[in-house]
């Protein structure tokens, strides 16, 4: 079983999950916490260890930092944790989604392939990647 901890936040909706990659302060945080509005649960804010099992890849969040989410200008907020789920793709906060209808991309973790988002260039996306992650996409 190969694992690892990523600099990225994980919210999961019935057990799927998102990775949410980017540098500090491209807003990892703040979509996770709109999300979570939006009921999605927390994995893992900042960190999230990924583990290879045979049906996919998995997050879980280190202990230290369980339950717990930056909420910047506002402080460390609780929250009610999800312990693990199957990531059924990453979104990249760092790079910009210069197409309406973008192809499909992919990208490798410990040896899986996932689907890759890169960031939407309007403000509010989080309810269309929640639709994501309770049906799919149909491509």
């Amino acid at each position: 079983m190969q694992q690892g901890i990523l600099h990225a936040n994980s919210v999961s909706f019935s057990e799927r999950a998102l990775l949410i990659c980017g540098s500090s302060g491209s807003g990892k945080s703040q979509f996770s916490l709109e999300l979570m509005s939006l009921g999605a649960q927390l994995i893992a804010d900042d960190r999230t260890i990924v583990v290879s099992q045979p049906d996919g890849v998995w997050a879980r969040c280190p202990d230290a930092i369980k339950g717990k989410i930056e909420a910047r200008n506002v402080g460390i907020l609780h929250a009610a944790p999800m312990e693990t789920a199957r990531i059924v793709a990453v979104l990249d906060l760092n790079s910009e989604e210069p197409d309406r209808l973008p192809p499909f991309r992919t990208t490798e973790i410990l040896g899986h392939e996932l689907p890759l988002f890169l960031r939407p260039q309007y403000k509010t996306f989080a309810p269309a990647f929640l639709q994501f992650l309770k049906y799919g996409r149909g491509d």
